[in-house]
């Protein structure tokens, strides 16, 4: 603040600075306005003015006669001054210099005249006055001014208790203890009262005190003493009754003294009237709050500390001594409490009903300290008792009960009764919220709260209430979620096992949808019991007794154990079952006896245990996975096992469960599918294994009743309640469809998205179990929902597929149930229709309500493939396949016939059965009567259903396979679409699948060829059995073995073979164009050549074994051992291939026995499975006709017509359909390797460019000419023939042992490099020793057979082309073959070597065509040889009716058969001895032979079994092409007998010059597809350098 008096004033005081200063006041003292403002500038400038006096600028004279001049300014100058003095006074009785101290004292003096001496006694320090002269002595007066202070202030004004007279307090008791009962009021004794205090001089205090006293004396009296008490309050101050109670209080305050209930009564009737404040009268009470709090946080510490000692592993030794330790300290403890007045004062407010007052009391307290003491919890509960009265009366009360009905406080103060659920709200649930856990004090009230709750949801569920209320309601049902959260189940936790609470609060909790209940237990199990020390206790408590259960609980004492686990569950089920769980989770033989124990459960229990087990499958910390990453973890395995068997055995409500698997199938984790796969299992008794026998497969083909008795590993009985829950479950919450669709989509996702890091032995693993559950899940849905609700809820298949992205095999099989129910159904209406009884009539019926059912789905499913699938197939037969199920094919009568017998055996059993009682008897024995029934009508409803079945397909059929572009096409549709998909589905649709394909050919289905379609599935093996899962892999054994089944029933017996397959379409061998008729017996495959053709087949699944085994791939070995098991009873059948398939598998079994022993397992398991197999095998000439001396070869000729050799039909055709083929039709197979049958006009006209197949063009003249040596040397050559063929023959008898590890031979082995190399050496002398053996044995056969010389020529042709490329190449191959570590080595074309010599590479051009036919490469499944075959057929049975030129007649055929009889013997004889020659060399050079001869068989059999064809067709050649042959085979004779090979090559070339070069073209064309197959069948890499030698070769 700036100075108001200039320093220039000061100087020239006397000049002017006087009247300055002067002047300044009176300006300052005149303006008003500013009021404070003017005293405060007027202070400053006297302060001033005093402070240059002090600092000594201006003498105090000056400074006194100035401010005499101001004085007279303002009233209050005086009191200013006095107060700038005050100030000075403590100033400079700080300051150290004394001259200042003295210019204020003489300062102070000069003024005296101007303030008053009283002013100044009572502004300045006692000291200063005492200098100044104004008082005498400092001392004295502080002494005196003390005793003023206290005679104002503290000095009470007492009666004088001598003059107070003792009969007045007399006369006080007496009128208050008079009979108030009359017309006496509180104002007429209050007057009496008045005169008494008056008359005999009595302390008003202390009649107020009596007036307290008495009415602690007569509490009914409150309308008495009240307003007594309030109307003397009039006349005294308001803190005196306060103080007057706060003083009782205070006398029982010592240790040893007691309040007595009274005093709180009064003190709370008075705070309820108000007439005394709670504050006030809190701070008399004791203890303070902060001992309180501190007693609170002790308990809790304390509670822990139990906790501890009871998780404690505590040894016996030291238990005796904690004992006595803890028993001393309970004594300590038993010592009594001090009295705590605010909890009585608290518990009086309770039941007089001044909520209001209690409620501020219970806050200034820990949470639930005031009501963790009984007194006030119970006082609490009767006055939420005396609340809810009225409400419950009217809605709560159970009907038939009486109840006790409760009266209302006679206090009008008290809280408002509630009369609806609104008026809870107010009072009622706040109330029970300060109550928390200590409900429990009073079961009653809790199971009150509970009905008025039930009563409430009733309300709430019923529709109809406007949006206003619905509003209401929904806060009111928040409210009650809160209090069951906090009070009710915290409640039943400290409740002593109270069952019947249990089940009044599951009355309630189950009017709640479980997502809330399951959030209440949650909140209960994982937070409630941390949140007060007594549930802290209580949870140590329980969990030590579970653990003591559960240590002795085994399957002998289950009930004792049971009825502990219900005792104990009533209260905690949460954390017993918590325990519970965890021990299951390490101990899986714990479930059973655990299941059974829990039989003594509350239905609240039973939700809890639900939620439990779901909180522990969810559980974050758990791993799902074992270790090494392959397997689920076990805990996983357990829980769902425990799951399944409980959730059957109680009713326990499934639909958090169901609802849990589903959301984790929607995050894309399909652990969990376990959980559900075990409940549908154990619920509904649908098993889902591989391990079924095909007795059980075959029970489960047929019906409901057959399933259940037989079909199953366990006699499900008792399931119908389980499943009808189960389904509820799904219906009720709409999750029998998601499921579905989940599950289906989840398939691919394990292997797409979850996948991608986990262990692949997993993620098959988790496709099965997926698989597996959606199979057994939709099995579930199939047999219990009714029609209605499954058309409800499955959608049509183009949805399914299109919108929801099923698969389409999981597609049909969720809506096959909807159309066989659809159909019945259907059916059944047009029976009631029409009542005709006729078979005819019911067919018609069935066939139209199945017209009626599919159309629509044949409509839907031209959607779900492109429009050409349906060239080939159309989508009626498409939809029919996917349709129909085993139980429509076929009726299992020898299941039925088994269970029967069973129960006859039964029915014997218990006749027999002398101990059990007569009424037992009879019951059993009904039983089995009515199961014999209904198995009985089962069987004969479904013959009848199959009956109607097979009808309606022959009447399809006709329109089925449409094949617009080949029967090859055709075929490859159908198993890509329908049978590959299928098979794997589950192992029932395996068995339908094959005998589907046995139905169609059975149907005689236009363009079905059953022998491709049976070659393509048991072609190559290898990609599908790849590709498999460890489950699918046993259904798709199951489908070989039963496709094995027909074709061994077939193979096995002529008389079933020409029953079954003779006349068939499915057996054609010549494939027509469509609609070109006349397909006659020579198109038929007979019966030898069928049998070829299956060993063949046997031959390729060896081939692909030995493959898979040999990879060192997990899932090779590992599914091609299941598909083996499988295929068991049919394959092997032929000794060396069985013999090979050992040795392989002798060889897995050691090297795996350490390293992955499930495969070790699984290898030693077939291992021996396959050595009881091995006296069933045959050798191979007795499974088929096989090669034999040449005397047998004539007989073979004449009855089956191929060459006399008994080579295969197949390989005849093919030669001849080559040697035949127009060029126009080598182009055709350039351009299509599916060989298109079409009717070829071209060719028939295209005659006179007639061009043999060895790449020779001419024209005809020129096959005229030479037409006529042709003839000559005909016989001679046929003569020769017969004999190259059996000359390799013997040898391959003679080395039947070496022979039959043909396809392990063929594999790489780590010495073959070596072994190669040596073979080149011997090999070329034993040619030669071949040759002179050959020409000789032509010298003496005379003449042959066309077809013989072709054939045999074939077979010569084919074993010498192969010869030389491979020598070459033995070193590339080798290198290949170790390379293709995965890949086939080489089965084809490196390792088949032959004994007999080849030399010409024209030969070998010819033969890789007719190989290029023989073993044609498939697109889709597996490499064919039909197509291509049979087109030839077709072209060459048409050339052969264009041709003019004459045939061989057949009497000559005759005529030469006879003479070569005779022949034969001879040369066989001596063939004989040369064999043994052979045998001895053989076993010199025996890895050199070990090679070839199998390779050469080897090579045969492939050869022989590429293809089959007719005896009559392998006639009808025409001469024209058999003299060329013949000039051919000169020229070989005479290569043979010099063994030049340069000769030979030369020549080859001179030939390959004269064809024209359209033939080079397609050559070149024909190589390349048989190179394709050969890629097939063989290894990336290898192949590729068989390629570059066969290149090199041509």
């Amino acid at each position: 603040m700036a100075a108001l008096l200039p320093a220039e004033w000061i100087k020239n005081w006397e000049k002017g600075g006087k009247n300055e200063f002067v002047q300044l006041c009176r300006t300052l003292s005149e303006n008003k306005s500013h009021d404070t403002m003017g005293f405060r500038d007027i202070q400053q400038a006297l302060y001033e003015l005093a402070y240059h006096v002090v600092r000594g600028n201006l003498k105090h004279d000056q400074a006194s006669n100035v401010l005499g001049d101001v004085i007279e300014f303002r009233e209050d100058m005086p009191s200013i001054l006095a107060d700038v003095f005050c100030i000075l006074d403590i100033e400079t009785s700080c300051l150290e210099e004394k001259s200042k101290r003295d210019h204020f004292t003489q300062l102070v003096l000069a003024c005296l005249y101007l303030v008053s001496d009283t002013v100044l006694k009572e502004r300045l320090d006692p000291e200063t006055l005492e200098s100044l002269g104004l008082i005498k002595q400092s001392q004295q007066f502080n002494q005196k001014s003390v005793k003023i202070k206290t005679k104002l202030f503290y000095k009470q004004q007492k009666f004088n208790l001598l003059r107070e007279e003792n009969e007045g307090y007399a006369k006080l008791i007496a009128e208050l203890g008079q009979d108030l009962s009359g017309n006496i009021t509180s104002d007429l004794i209050l007057e009496n009262i008045k005169s008494l205090i008056g008359c005999f001089n009595l302390d008003p205090n202390r009649v107020l005190d009596i007036i307290l006293e008495v009415y602690e004396c007569r509490p009914e009296y409150d309308d008495f003493f009240v307003p007594l008490i309030e109307s003397y309050m009039y006349m005294c101050e308001p803190q005196t009754l306060c103080h007057i109670l706060g003083f009782k209080f205070k006398f029982y305050q010592d240790p040893s003294g007691e309040t007595p209930s009274s005093l709180y009564r009064v003190a709370a009737v008075l705070l309820q009237h108000n007439l005394i404040d709670l504050e006030d009268l809190y701070v008399h009470l004791l203890p303070g709050d902060n001992a309180i709090i501190e007693e609170h946080k002790r308990e809790i510490v304390e509670a822990k500390q139990i906790v501890r000692k009871l998780t404690m592993v505590v040894l016996s030794s030291e238990k005796t001594e904690e004992k006595e330790k803890e028993k001393e300290k309970e004594e300590e403890k038993t010592e009594k409490p001090p009295d705590n007045q605010k909890l009585g004062l608290l518990e009086a407010l309770l039941k007089i009903g001044d909520w209001q007052h209690a409620q501020s009391i219970m806050d200034q307290m820990p949470p639930f300290y005031a009501t963790s003491h009984k007194s006030i919890a119970i006082a609490l509960c009767q006055l939420v008792h005396v609340t809810i009265e009225p409400l419950y009366r009217r809605v709560g009360v159970p009907k038939g009960a009486k109840g006790s009905p409760i009266s209302s406080l006679p206090n009008k103060r008290a809280p408002k009764q509630a009369d609806s659920f609104e008026d809870l709200r107010k009072e009622v649930f706040n109330m029970l919220c300060y109550l928390g856990p200590h409900l429990s004090h009073d079961p009653i009230l809790f199971a009150k709260v509970v009905r008025l709750g039930k009563a409430f949801m009733k309300e709430f569920q019923s529709d109809g209430s406007k949006q206003e209320d619905k509003e209401k309601m929904e806060i009111l049902f928040s409210c009650l979620l809160s209090i069951t959260d906090q009070v009710l189940l915290p409640s039943l936790s400290l409740m002593d096992c109270n069952a019947c609470m249990s089940e009044e609060l599951w009355g309630m909790f189950k009017t709640f949808p479980y997502q809330y209940r399951y959030r209440l237990y949650g909140q209960w199990k994982n937070e409630t019991y941390n949140s007060h020390p007594l549930l802290v206790k209580v949870k140590a408590q329980t969990i030590d007794r579970a653990k003591y259960i559960m240590k002795r609980l085994t399957k002998e004492n289950v009930k004792p154990s049971g009825r502990q686990i219900g005792k104990l569950s009533h209260s905690n089920p949460t954390i017993l079952f918590d325990y519970i769980l965890s021990q299951i989770q390490k101990y899986d033989n714990l479930i059973t006896p655990v299941v059974d124990s829990l039989k003594y459960l509350t239905s609240l229990n039973y939700d809890v245990l639900a939620y439990c087990i779901i909180e522990a499958l969810a559980n974050p910390e758990k791993e799902r996975m074992k270790h090494d990453d392959t397997t689920i973890s076990s805990w996983l395995q357990s829980l769902a096992s425990f799951c399944g068997a409980v959730f059957r055995k109680y009713p326990i409500e499934l639909a958090g469960l169901l609802q849990y698997v589903a959301n984790q199938l929607k995050a894309g984790k399909s652990f969990d599918l376990l959980i559900l796969k075990e409940v549908v299992q154990k619920m509904a008794g649908i098993e889902i294994t591989e391990e079924m026998t095909m007795e059980q497969l075959e029970a489960m083909t047929g019906g409901e009743q057959l399933k259940a008795e037989g079909g199953y590993f366990g006699q499900i009985r008792n399931t119908k309640k389980s499943s009808q829950r189960l389904k509820d479950a799904l219906l009720d919450h709409d999750l029998a469809l998601p499921l579905c669709l989940l599950m289906a989509q989840q398939r691919n996702g394990v292997i797409f998205q979850e996948g991608g890091e986990k262990h692949l032995k997993l993620v098959g693993k988790l496709y099965d179990q997926c698989h597996d559950t959606l199979v057994q899940f939709g099995g579930f849905l199939a047999s219990n929902l009714s029609t209605e609700d499954y058309i409800k809820r499955v959608p049509s298949i183009d949805v399914l597929c299109n919108e929801f992205h099923t698969p389409h095999d999981a597609a049909f099989f969720l809506s096959r149930p909807m159309y066989a129910h659809h159909i019945s159904s259907k059916y059944d209406e047009l029976k009631k229709a029409e009542k005709g009884n006729k078979q005819q009539h019911k067919v018609h019926k069935y066939i139209t309500s199945c017209e009626l059912v599919m159309a629509p789905v044949h409509d839907a499913v031209i959607s779900l493939h492109l429009p050409k699938v349906w060239d080939d197939i159309s989508p009626q037969f498409y939809a029919t396949f996917w349709s129909l199920t085993m139980y429509d094919l076929a009726v299992p009568h020898s299941s039925y016939d088994r269970e029967v017998n069973k129960l006859k055996v039964q029915m014997k059993a218990i006749d027999d059965n002398q101990e059990m009682p007569p009424n037992k008897k009879k019951k059993e024995k009904e039983r089995c009567t009515a199961l014999q029934d209904k198995l009985l009508e089962e069987e004969k409803k479904q013959l009848e259903h199959v009956q109607r079945v097979l009808q309606r397909l022959k009447l399809e059929k006709d329109n089925w396979l449409l094949a617009k572009s080949t029967k090859n096409e055709t075929i490859t549709k159908f198993l890509q679409l329908c049978i590959f998909p299928r098979c794997i589905f589950s192992a029932i649709d395996a068995v339908y699948c094959a005998h589907f394909v046995e139905l169609v050919h059975q149907q005689k289905t236009p363009n079905f060829s059953t022998l491709l379609c049976y070659d393509r599935v048991f072609s190559d093996i290898i990609y599908t059995v790849a590709s498999c899962t460890e489950n699918e892999a046993s259904r798709y054994g199951r489908f070989l073995c039963c496709m094995l089944e027909t074709v061994t029933r077939w193979h096995s017996d002529r008389v079933i073979y020409e029953k079954e397959c003779g006349n068939y379409p499915g057996f054609l061998t010549i494939l027509r164009a469509t609609g070109f008729d006349g397909g006659n017996k020579a198109d038929q495959l007979d019966y030898e050549n069928f049998r070829h053709v299956v060993h063949k087949w046997h031959y390729k699944l060896t081939k692909a074994s030995v493959h898979c085994l040999e990879t060192g791939e997990y899932t090779h070995i590992r599914n091609i051992l299941i598909v083996l098991t499988k295929i068991l009873p049919w394959y092997p059948k032929v000794l060396n291939l069985g013999q090979a398939l050992e040795r392989r598998v002798h060889k897995i079994c050691q090297e795996e026995k350490e390293k992955r022993p499930d495969l070790y397992a699984l290898a030693m398991g077939y291992s021996g499975q396959l050595k009881s197999r091995k006296p069933f095998m045959i050798p191979e000439n007795e499974f088929h006709h096989k090669d034999p001396p040449a005397r047998n070869a004539v007989a073979a000729t004449v009855q089956n017509g191929p060459g006399g050799a008994g080579m295969p039909t197949s390989l005849t055709i093919n030669t001849v359909r080559l040697e035949e083929g127009t060029t126009e039709e080598t182009d055709k197979l350039k351009e299509k390797s599916q060989g298109v049958v079409k009717v070829i006009n071209k060719a028939v006209n295209a005659t006179p460019k007639v061009t043999t197949s060895n790449g020779n063009s001419a024209s005809n003249s020129k096959i005229t000419k030479e037409k006529d040596d042709k003839e000559k040397s005909g016989k001679e050559k046929d003569k020769e023939k017969k004999d190259k063929t059996p000359a390799a023959t013997p040898e391959m008898k003679a080395l039947g042992k070496d022979g039959k590890d043909k396809p392990k031979e063929e594999r790489a082995n780590k010495d073959d490099k070596a072994r190669e190399i040596k073979e080149k050496t011997p090999k070329s002398d034993k040619e030669k020793e071949k040759v002179k053996k050959e020409e000789k044995a032509s010298k003496e056969e005379k003449s042959k057979t066309v077809v013989t010389i072709i054939e045999s020529k074939s077979t010569a042709e084919k074993e010498r082309e192969k010869e030389p490329s491979r020598e070459r190449d033995v070193a590339k191959e080798m290198k290949s073959k170790e390379n293709a570590k995965g890949g086939e080595k080489v089965p084809v074309a490196g390792s088949l070597k032959s004994p007999v010599p080849r030399s010409e590479t024209s030969e070998s051009e010819r033969e890789q065509k007719r190989r290029k036919v023989d073993t044609h490469s498939s697109p889709s499944h597996s490499s064919t040889v039909k197509d291509n075959l049979n087109e030839l057929k077709e072209s060459s049975a048409k050339h052969y009716i264009n041709h003019t030129t004459p045939t061989l007649s057949k009497s000559k055929e005759r005529e030469v058969d006879k003479k070569d009889l005779d022949k034969s013997r001879e040369r066989s004889r001596e063939r004989e001895k040369k064999d043994e020659k052979d045998r001895k060399d053989r076993k010199r050079d025996h890895s050199n032979s070990d090679r070839e001869v199998p390779q050469d068989s080897t090579k045969r059999r492939k050869e022989e079994n590429g293809t089959t064809g007719s005896s009559k067709h392998s006639k009808s050649e025409s001469p024209s092409d058999s003299p060329r042959l013949n000039e051919k085979e000169k020229e070989k004779n005479k290569s043979k007998s010099s063994g030049k090979e340069k000769g030979d090559s030369i020549k080859a070339e001179k030939m390959e010059k004269s064809s024209s070069g359209s033939k080079k073209e397609s050559r070149h064309d024909k190589e390349k597809p048989e190179k394709k197959e050969k890629r097939d069948s063989t290894g990336g890499k290898e192949e590729k350098k068989h390629h570059k030698s066969s290149d090199k070769h041509r």
